[in-house]
This record gives C-alpha cells, sequence and structure tokens, in this order.
C-alpha cells in the first residue's frame, strides 16, 4: 500500500454505483474521467466478481506452472495455431524485440468449430487449449473470462459517460461484441534466467485497445510511467487495476492516454498476474468519438515509447491488433 500520501499514486474507484445503476454513477464517471486523464490507470472496488471463483483460478494457475516443461509443452502455442492460444515458455514473448521474463497462456472467446469467424480462418477466433492434467481449469477460466466480459461492459459505460456521451455509445459503435483475450503469466524470480540478461518481467509497453482488467497477486511489480517518474501499482486486496489502451487513445484524439507500464518482480518470489483485454470488435473501424475537444484539455504530448502515432492508424482493430501481436512472437509467423 502507499505509504506517503502526497505521493503521485493511483487511485481507487468503488464502480458498485455504476454497475447497481444508481444515481451516484455519475460521480463514478467523472473519478474514471479525472483517473484516465491523470494517469490512464486506475483500480477499481464494488466490481462483483466471485472471490472464490478468483482463489479457484489462482489455484489452477498455479498448478498449472508447476508442471514439468514437457507437460506444459503439450499446449503449446504453435498448436493454437491461427487462434494464438496456448503456452509459452520463458524468453519466448518479446517487448520492443527484447525477451521478457515470464511465462504463460493465452486465452480467448471460446470458438467451436460451428462459428463463422472459426470456419473463416479468422486469426486470434478459434478454440483455447488446456492441460489433461488440471481438469478444472477449463470451467475455470471460460467462467472468469465470462464474469469480466461483464465486467467490461460495465465499465466501458463509465467510461463512456466520462466523455460526456450517452453511456451506451462505445458498446453500441466499438465493443457491442468486443474482442476478448485473457492472458495468465507466471514471472519466476529475477535472477532465474540469468542467461536471458532481461531485466525486467515486461518491458516498457502500451495495451492496443480500450480496456485492460488486471488481477494482480500481492507480490507487486507494476509500475506505471506518471509525469514525474516512474509510479508502484501494488497489489490491493479486492480490487482489479484497470488501464486504458492505444484505441481509446485514438478515439480521444490524446485527451485520454494510453499509458506505458512495465514489470519488474524484484520480490525474490514468484509473480502471477491475469490480465483480460476487452478490446473493440475485430472487424471495428476505429476513428474519433463525437466529444468536443474544445472544451477538454489535451494531455501532454511525448514521444511514444514505441516512436509510433496511434492517430496517424487507419483500419479496423484487427488490422491494428494483427501489426502488433505479429512482434510479440514473430517465431508463429501465422
Amino acid at each position: 500500500m502507499i505509504s506517503d500520501p502526497t505521493a503521485p499514486h493511483v487511485p481507487v474507484i468503488d464502480i458498485q454505483p455504476l454497475i447497481e445503476n444508481s444515481n451516484e454513477k455519475h460521480t463514478v464517471s467523472e473519478a474514471i474521467r479525472n483517473a484516465c486523464t491523470d494517469h490512464g490507470f486506475f483500480y477499481i472496488s464494488g466490481h462483483g466478481v466471485d472471490e472464490a471463483l478468483q482463489q479457484d483460478l489462482e489455484k489452477v494457475s498455479h498448478a498449472f506452472f508447476s508442471l514439468p516443461l514437457e507437460e506444459k509443452w503439450k499446449i503449446r502455442m504453435e498448436l493454437g495455431g491461427r487462434a494464438w492460444r496456448g503456452f509459452f515458455p520463458v524468453g519466448d514473448e518479446l517487448t520492443s524485440g527484447k525477451p521478457d521474463l515470464k511465462e504463460g497462456i493465452y486465452f480467448g472467446e471460446e470458438l467451436g468449430p460451428d462459428d463463422v469467424r472459426v470456419q473463416q480462418k479468422l486469426i486470434l477466433h478459434g478454440s483455447n487449449l488446456f492441460p489433461e492434467q488440471i481438469g478444472e481449469m477449463k470451467k475455470v477460466v471460460l467462467e472468469y473470462m465470462s464474469q469480466l466480459k461483464r465486467l467490461g461492459h460495465h465499465i466501458m459505460r463509465g467510461i463512456s459517460l466520462s466523455l460526456g456521451l450517452e453511456e451506451n455509445h462505445l458498446h453500441n459503435h466499438y465493443t457491442s461484441d468486443p474482442l476478448i483475450l485473457f492472458r495468465i503469466f507466471h514471472y519466476p524470480v529475477q535472477n532465474a534466467y540469468a542467461e536471458l540478461d532481461a531485466p525486467w518481467g515486461v518491458g516498457e509497453h502500451t495495451d492496443y485497445g480500450v480496456l485492460t482488467i488486471l488481477k494482480q497477486d500481492e507480490v507487486g511489480g507494476l509500475q506505471v510511467k506518471s509525469k514525474s517518474g516512474w509510479i508502484d501499482a501494488p497489489y490491493i486486496p479486492g480490487t482489479f487495476i484497470c488501464n486504458i489502451g492505444d484505441m481509446l487513445e485514438k478515439m480521444t484524439k490524446g485527451f485520454y492516454k494510453s499509458t506505458p507500464h512495465r514489470v519488474i518482480n524484484t520480490s525474490g518470489r514468484d509473480r502471477y498476474s491475469y490480465p483480460l483485454f476487452f478490446d473493440p470488435g475485430f472487424d471495428v473501424r476505429v476513428g474519433p468519438l463525437p466529444i468536443n475537444h474544445d472544451d477538454m484539455t489535451k494531455a501532454e504530448d511525448s514521444e511514444r515509447w514505441d516512436h509510433a502515432n496511434v492517430h496517424a492508424f487507419e483500419g479496423t482493430y484487427g488490422d491494428y491488433i494483427l501489426g502488433k501481436v505479429a512482434k510479440v512472437f514473430p517465431q508463429l509467423n501465422v
């Protein structure tokens, strides 16, 4: 927890009024607006996600990453094909071309062979891979994704209101059928893979879409790049931490910034994290929102970590994310 109340920190927002659709939801949306303009990050409490389910998720995750590598390898990403699902080992995921000190499993919305998107062989769409040794993992992961997807719709209503829009505007135009991607990451202790020369669990980056909802454990290590430098975003019991991505920065013409963040695990303990990405539909074209930018103070312009210009991008969200993920796992070439 934050010991110095005067130090920069990521705010905590109780979103229960938003979920209950009470009159206090406008207070919540104002808090979201302030958080998005100050940090691009905010914790949420009062989210209603089942605590027992979260504990089950931690249990199956720890069980999976405790398996021998040859067992984890049975659901490797190469077997997921165009669906882009499965396990990757430490060092295989790159940030800015450099290996991250983490291993993980990629998941997405579970789609069967009869789904038209699967029949069209649309990339990032398909079925997930689960280990046979942990039979309950599929049920737990799919239920967790379902609850987080529902939560994502609530938060997007708050973001719409925070921009002075009708509360279902973003839902109706961008996220009625969101692209849902979910990850389980395991960060070993920092010196466990000295040969990689990776000083971080995840290097500086921004997320691609509109909203990330992150469950993290008590180990911590997440850092957010603020105007005053890097600040810690530690574990707070009963909360998730949310951040906005590149597409929301593009939609708002920079009023809401996609904030760089990173993970450095110096705890001497293994770390686990669970980010769910709630993003525009794959085929949705992303453009500016109908908001009055003249009444908004634009965030200070600064060069992005990747020297890219999200405002120059034209196309669908699928176009954008495919250009990004191909750099994360170039060896898959899907």
